[in-house]
C-alpha cells in the first residue's frame, strides 16, 4: 500500500501499527517520505546516534594522530569513484 502525499492522514492503515507495515508516502511517483511503526522508527534514530558518536571519535583520533581529513572530491578519486 502507498499513500499519496495529498491523502488524508486519518487513511492511515492499522496495518501500521497491528503489523509492522511500513507505508510509503509519493509525490509525483517519487517516495518522499514513510510512515514506519514507532519501533523502527526508534532503530533509526539510535543507529543516527550511534553514527554520529563513531564519526566524532575517528575525527579525534585522526586529529590526536595530526591526521588532516581528505576531501571528498581526493577520496573519491583514490576510491576511483569518478
Amino acid at each position: 500500500m502507498t499513500l499519496k502525499s495529498k491523502q488524508p492522514r486519518q487513511a492511515l492503515p492499522e496495518k501500521v501499527i497491528s503489523e509492522g507495515a511500513r507505508i510509503p508516502i509519493r509525490k509525483n511517483g517519487r517516495i518522499v517520505a514513510a510512515i514506519v511503526p514507532a519501533d523502527d522508527f526508534k532503530l533509526l534514530e539510535e543507529m543516527d546516534r550511534r553514527d554520529v558518536r563513531l564519526a566524532r571519535n575517528a575525527m579525534a583520533r585522526a586529529r590526536a594522530k595530526g591526521e588532516k581529513p581528505i576531501p571528498w572530491s581526493e577520496a573519491r578519486k583514490m576510491l576511483d569513484l569518478d
